[in-house]
């Protein structure tokens, strides 16, 4: 007989989301995204972090606040988007597992690229300027957006 307790799609690919949110470097907020396509094969992960090239240690501001230009903002690369820019397949019909909620930035790209859902951990934006307009956009380009039931049995992560 099968084992009965093993964790479910959504608890397997949203714990690998939270664990490739550990690789970033951002001392304020870490964000991990993990694209699965309907076969529930990981195509492409991602992390919020640095441009390739531009060096975190020397020439990234990890800045909330000040000029803009030094702040993490210019800079920064989000999870969203680097998943979708790591991934060598087309992601037509593929979903995303993502622990914050997308930006209104990086569900243009979402939608570009053709993923169809986005299961969300956290929407701690939620009714910003920006979360609504990303909102909207998803909305009217048929993506649909779930937030994660938590069950108790996701990997025991800080998050």
């Amino acid at each position: 007989m099968k084992r009965e307790d093993y964790i479910s799609w959504d608890e397997y690919f949203m714990g690998i989301a939270i664990m490739s949110q550990n690789r970033s470097k951002d001392p304020n907020s870490q964000v991990g995204a993990c694209i699965v396509d309907p076969n529930n094969k990981i195509v492409s992960l991602g992390y919020n972090g640095a441009p390739i090239g531009f060096d975190d240690d020397k020439d990234m501001k990890w800045s909330r606040e000040g000029d803009f230009l030094d702040t993490k903002y210019a800079y920064v690369c989000h999870s969203e988007l680097n998943a979708i820019l790591n991934s060598n397949v087309p992601l037509k019909g593929c979903k995303m597992y993502v622990t914050l909620f997308p930006c209104n930035e990086c569900a243009k790209a979402i939608i570009q690229s053709g993923i169809k859902e986005i299961i969300y951990l956290s929407d701690k934006y939620n009714n910003t300027k920006e979360n609504i307009a990303s909102k909207l956009m998803l909305d009217k380009c048929n993506v649909k957006y779930t937030l994660y039931k938590k069950s108790g049995r996701l990997l025991n992560i800080e998050l």
